[in-house]
């Protein structure tokens, strides 16, 4: 999220190279394969305004990841801002519906990422800042499938995205993580 200049809501990042993951890259050593990143978009296939985003969301793009050996799932937070149905906790048997309930929709995305991508380290990072029902219920459903979940804290945020400085912070706090490889549940 780049701001919107003619509402003097703008946001310092202008580049790629200061964004999170291709400072986490680059700093790190990694290669990217993908980014299946979709602006705006949400887990579950309710978006703002109760609109229906079947055709972006997170679960529609989980089988679009290449070969990876390392995947980072940094979604919820349009999930958090569009207030979409949070669900009940639902591991298996998911249909149409319960795609557009966010606590059924992770299950499923953290479901099938593991048995699609089964060589891939798999991290989900949870962003500063959401609600309650979204973080809380990220953190419920990675500890159910032995997922490791970056609390992200202390975000520096413009008009409630990362800043620079805040991209950096993201970056460091995964890095972190990462380099400990103790896949539990970090807290920063």
């Amino acid at each position: 999220w780049y701001g919107v200049p003619g509402e003097k809501k703008e946001n310092d990042v202008k580049q790629v190279e200061e964004t999170w993951w291709y400072r986490f890259i680059n700093e790190n050593g990694y290669k990217l394969e993908r980014n299946n990143s979709y602006s705006g978009s949400t887990v579950c296939h309710t978006g703002y305004e109760k609109q229906d985003y079947s055709d972006r969301s997170f679960v529609t793009r989980m089988d679009n990841l290449g070969n990876p050996d390392l995947i980072l799932i940094f979604g919820g937070t349009n999930d958090s801002w569009a207030k979409v149905p949070i669900g009940e906790y639902q591991y298996s048997d998911w249909n149409q519906a319960d795609l557009y309930k966010f606590r059924p929709a992770f299950c499923q995305l953290l479901a099938y990422v593991i048995e699609r991508y089964p060589k891939a380290e798999i991290l989900n990072i949870t962003n500063s800042e959401l609600s309650d029902h979204i973080t809380e219920s990220m953190d419920e459903i990675c500890r159910h499938y032995g997922i490791t979940n970056v609390l992200l804290r202390d975000v520096d945020k413009q008009w409630g995205h990362p800043s620079v400085k805040g991209m950096a912070s993201v970056s460091r706090q995964i890095a972190t993580v990462i380099h400990n490889r103790s896949f539990l549940c970090w807290h920063f």
